[in-house]
């Protein structure tokens, strides 16, 4: 195959393919890949063994055993992350902590993350999400057991930044879902799992004030108490960090480590698929686009509750309650976000998937600037639940479109795009809810501005072969031409491009209702 045949710019990256099942060419010649009959799944698969249908009270192996590890262990994450934040009122008595302690507390807490979302892109990408995510819940657990021993407002920003790194098991959750779920449905599957998992952040909101309460009715002081709460979470840590490594697996097929061993998945370079991720400008509107979605949730994580409790003058049960509504959307709002996208990609193909991206993130800050302009509890609550939904649902429909951007680099694009999240939030409380001189009220008010003016960007990407917001595909180009690009020649004449072939054969359905995913293989 020459490198004249193939055009269209470079798009993206997974690993989860054998080698093993049929190629089926559309307009790029490419060579027939013998079927393995003997594979057999609990669920359809499409030609990369990948499930065509999502039963979610299923624990099917590998794909639904996967989907329940995943988000029960970024679930664990967004709980100890975000444990302090409902005791902020106990523990600034205790600590001494001004209100910039606190600010910068949270800043830390999703900060410590950015550089360690970056790393677990790599990991996944060349090492797979089973070791990547264990390793890292585990290693975290630690330092959310320091937490109880802190004693100065330094200590708690620090370990509040350390605890952080953990949120990184996003990235293994979304890679994962990515290497298990058809293309057809996977706005829905990552909108789900990263959805429950950040309801931890809201769980959190209810889970540490009834430790707390708990505790000091067995007779600890109430500067006791939070401490002792905090062994909770890190004991769920380790536990999770176990069964994650003993239950979970790569790929559909496999371990990656395994598959390599056996010569069915090649070895990447990190060179190659760290330069396709840079070089591809999607990857940069995604990285933005996150930070205001979610990375403005992570920021209200952190505020919400103390919003409440010193605007309207609440009980601390009472404020953690309403904030706690804020994280628990998520139950639905971002598998709501993936859903949408995957409907309207079913119609509209991927200009679909990108207009129903900027209608719900604009919803969320236009909401989110009226939440921070509230004047009565019941106009609050009602604005803050509409924001939680737009934003969340936002970052379910962002991940139902970054899977598509690359495929031989899409561990480090998720990865440069969590850490954007991250990014945009300790931007946002750097910039609003640090700063004496204005209320939480007022940041909130200007953040959703900020979400506005950000969301905008989208308008940007354009895929050659489905198109934009406004403007249709470019004449000539299809599928296997953007993704065959991240190979050169020589890297196509050792095969390493088949992967990429067959998910570009399933991703057919991102031009709309024009074409189908492909059918189930007979032996499936």
């Amino acid at each position: 195959m020459s490198s004249t045949e193939i055009e269209g710019s470079p798009g993206t990256s997974m690993h989860g393919v054998t080698g093993r099942e049929p190629v089926l060419a559309f307009s790029v010649a490419s060579p027939m890949v013998p079927t393995d009959k003997t594979a057999h799944f609990d669920l359809p698969v499409d030609s990369e063994h990948k499930a065509k249908k999502f039963k979610l009270f299923s624990f099917a192996n590998p794909h639904m055993r996967t989907f329940h590890l995943s988000w029960i262990s970024f679930f664990t994450c967004f709980v100890s992350t975000f444990a302090a934040a409902p005791l902020v009122p106990i523990i600034r008595d205790n600590l001494n902590l001004t209100k910039g302690d606190i600010g910068n507390a949270g800043v830390a807490s999703v900060s410590g993350s950015i550089f360690s979302r970056l790393v677990m892109g790599a990991v996944c990408d060349l090492l797979g999400p089973r070791y990547g995510c264990a390793f890292l819940v585990m290693m975290t657990a630690p330092t959310v057991f320091c937490m109880s021993f802190v004693s100065s407002a330094g200590g708690y920003v620090a370990v509040r930044f350390m605890i952080g790194f953990s949120l990184a098991t996003f990235v293994s959750c979304q890679y994962w879902m990515s290497t298990m779920f058809n293309s057809q449905i996977i706005g829905l599957v990552n909108g789900t799992a990263a959805g429950w998992g950040n309801m931890g952040g809201g769980a959190t909101q209810l889970l540490m004030p009834v430790l707390f309460e708990i505790i000091k009715s067995a007779g600890a002081t109430p500067f006791t108490a939070w401490r002792i709460a905090f062994f909770i979470p890190g004991w769920l840590h380790i536990i999770m960090g176990l069964l994650v490594l003993t239950l979970g697996q790569d790929l559909p097929d496999g371990n990656l480590s395994t598959l390599q061993k056996k010569g069915e998945v090649a070895k990447d370079k990190f060179g190659k698929v760290l330069w396709y991720a840079v070089t591809n400008y999607r990857t940069w509107i995604f990285v933005l686009l996150y930070g205001y979605s979610m990375g403005v949730e992570l920021s209200t994580d952190n505020v919400i509750a103390e919003y409440f409790y010193d605007r309207f003058d609440l009980k601390l049960h009472t404020a953690g309650i309403i904030a706690a509504t804020f994280g628990m959307a998520n139950l639905v709002a971002r598998p709501f976000g993936g859903f949408a996208s995957d409907y309207m990609a079913r119609y509209f193909g991927m200009r679909g998937r990108l207009w129903t991206l900027w209608i719900l993130q604009t919803m969320g800050g236009v909401f989110c600037i009226l939440l921070g302009r509230a004047t009565s509890l019941p106009v609050a609550i009602a604005h803050m639940i509409i924001f939680s939904i737009g934003a969340q649902a936002a970052c379910g429909a962002t991940f139902g479109v970054v899977p598509f951007i690359s495929r031989r680099s899409l561990g480090i694009i998720s990865g440069l795009t969590g850490a954007g999240g991250n990014f945009g939030s300790g931007l946002t409380q750097l910039l609003f809810f640090t700063n004496n001189n204005h209320s939480t009220g007022t940041g909130l008010s200007h953040m959703g501005i900020m979400i506005v003016a950000c969301t905008l960007p989208v308008a940007a990407v354009h895929f050659p072969q489905w198109g934009s917001m406004f403007f249709p595909p470019s004449k000539g180009v299809v599928e296997e031409q953007y993704y065959i690009k991240e190979y050169s020649e020589e890297e196509r004449e050792k095969n390493m491009h088949l992967g990429n072939i067959k998910f570009a054969e399933n991703c057919r359905s991102e031009r709309g209702n024009r074409v189908a995913s492909m059918a189930t293989p007979p032996h499936a």
